[in-house]
């Protein structure tokens, strides 16, 4: 079987669109963990993805009549792409069948490279439902996104490349999976050529298409998958892409969104360029199994596999990194609602960052604090620092992990406090350094009542802190002379509209 594979990949004819990408080595993740990372830049393509080899490579080898009735796709990404390029070169008139829900910008790059975009449906199925009425009524060949062997032995160039850029030793090659047909490819040929290499197969926790049906050994059709890594959100792995896979394939590694996250600030730290979540999942793996393995001086080779990922998401990529890099913890932390407790609260902390900090005063007894901090020793750190402020009274539970208050209830902490009479709120800045929190609360420490609190640490030079302070009119005067003698940058947002409408205290 791999030598068929072996022979059609040496002749899959890719190279009149694709470009030998290179095979670069992760200074900063190599160095921090000890093994040599190599980066197979597969975002380096002009479609800034691998898609285009498999997709050039079977429109190729079309009959002269197959070509001239035109192909047809469905896809909401990057095989939409590498169609709509391949026939564009090779003079094929293509449609792709995108979801009504593909971004604008997806559509209009498919249209700028001659593709017919059509919408239809909601999601990939609807999609491929319309592509195969298509098929039916107007004779048009469809382009399946991997389930194909001329789709496969375009993909598997990559391995091919990878053995011929990299001739010393390698210990693994990690490959993420959607559909199997990169993995297929690029396994069948490193197999064949060099089999003591490990070929493991990455995908996300909610998207496990080739680990269980490895487990299982059969296809197996998931109920539903995640929609984070959407380029490698499929239900179930392809026949002949399953077919080759459990044959050379050693392992699949399963890895959560917040570790796809931290990937993608990895690659970006050593390579400038913003990875869409599947195409990060190698790395992701990668640092999964140096972990278990506790491996040491080892090559590890990860397919960086695309780079299509929407502007709009970055935010909450950038949220999610700190926490899948054990870099960042999240608590809930109940502390007496009097003056001081905010400044025992962070002396309690010690001299750890605090990267968030929201609170709303609630009643006159307990107060309930969404808290971040950052971690230099990971989940140890955590752990240790969960117990710590619990030895000192406070009740504390550990939301690192809960996957609601990460997405909603962190921005949800607040609301109108009619208790909190006499409120001011007030903005500030103030030069952000190790301690600068601490520093900040120590100053409101004169008797002064903090009834609302936000901050976020963002990388910036300044931090930014929002505050509710509950003043009558001898205290205002106090609080804005300690202010000008602070020399703390400061607005006074008391008659903020959005303060009014949704915070707005007594």
């Amino acid at each position: 079987m791999s030598r068929n594979y072996v022979e059609k990949i040496l002749r899959a004819r890719v190279y009149d669109v694709a470009v030998e990408s290179p095979l670069e080595t992760a200074a900063r993740l190599s160095s921090r963990t000890s093994n040599r990372v190599l980066l197979k830049r597969e975002d380096e393509q002009q479609v800034f993805s691998f898609k285009l080899r498999g997709a050039y490579n079977k429109i190729y080898q079309l009959t002269h009549e197959q070509r001239a009735a035109g192909v047809v796709a469905a896809s909401a990404g990057n095989h939409a792409q590498g169609v709509a390029l391949a026939g564009k070169r090779l003079g094929v008139a293509t449609t792709i069948v995108m979801p009504v829900t593909t971004p604008g910008i997806k559509v209009e790059t498919v249209r700028r490279l001659g593709g017919k975009a059509v919408l239809q449906g909601d999601s990939y199925d609807d999609a491929f439902a319309h592509a195969m009425k298509l098929v039916e009524a107007k004779g048009l060949t469809f382009i399946h996104p991997f389930d194909d062997p001329d789709v496969i032995a375009g993909q598997g160039t990559i391995g091919m490349e990878i053995l011929r850029q990299h001739a010393d030793p390698i210990d693994a090659v990690f490959v993420p999976v959607g559909g199997g047909g990169l993995i297929a490819g690029v396994a069948a040929y490193i197999k064949h050529v060099r089999p003591e290499i490990k070929v493991i197969g990455v995908e996300p926790e909610d998207s496990p298409t080739l680990e269980r049906a490895m487990a299982a050994g059969r296809r197996v059709v998931l109920p539903r998958v995640g929609l984070f890594a959407d380029g490698v959100a499929v239900r179930q792995i392809g026949k002949e892409t399953f077919r080759v896979a459990r044959k050379v394939v050693d392992e699949v590694i399963l890895v959560t969104t917040d570790e796809i996250c931290a990937a993608i600030k990895d690659i970006f730290d050593d390579t400038r360029s913003v990875a869409e979540p599947a195409g990060a999942l190698a790395v992701a793996g990668i640092k999964k199994y140096i972990a278990r393995e506790k491996a040491k001086e080892q090559t590890l080779v990860g397919i960086l596999s695309g780079a299509n990922v929407n502007f709009d998401r970055l935010r909450h990529i950038a949220e999610r990194a700190e926490v899948g890099e054990q870099r960042e913890a999240l608590f809930a932390v109940r502390i007496p609602e009097k003056p001081g407790s905010f400044l025992a609260f962070c002396r309690a902390l010690g001299k750890r960052s605090i990267t968030e900090f929201n609170y709303r005063f609630s009643d006159d007894q307990d107060a309930q604090v969404f808290c971040g901090v950052e971690l230099r020793n990971g989940n140890a750190e955590r752990i240790e620092l969960k117990d710590q402020l619990a030895e000192k009274g406070f009740e504390v539970a550990d939301l690192t992990d809960n996957e609601t208050a990460k997405l909603h209830i962190r921005y949800m902490v607040g609301g109108h406090a009619p208790q909190a009479t006499n409120e001011k709120l007030f903005r500030f800045e103030f030069p952000e350094r190790p301690g600068a929190l601490l520093d900040f609360l120590k100053g409101l420490s004169r008797g002064w009542n903090i009834s609302l609190f936000h901050y976020r640490n963002h990388g910036a030079a300044y931090g930014r802190v929002l505050v509710g302070l509950q003043l009558d009119a001898g205290s205002v005067k106090s609080f804005r002379a300690y202010m000008e003698e602070s020399g703390y940058a400061y607005s006074d947002e008391s008659e903020n509209i959005a303060y009014r409408l949704f915070a707005k205290g007594g």
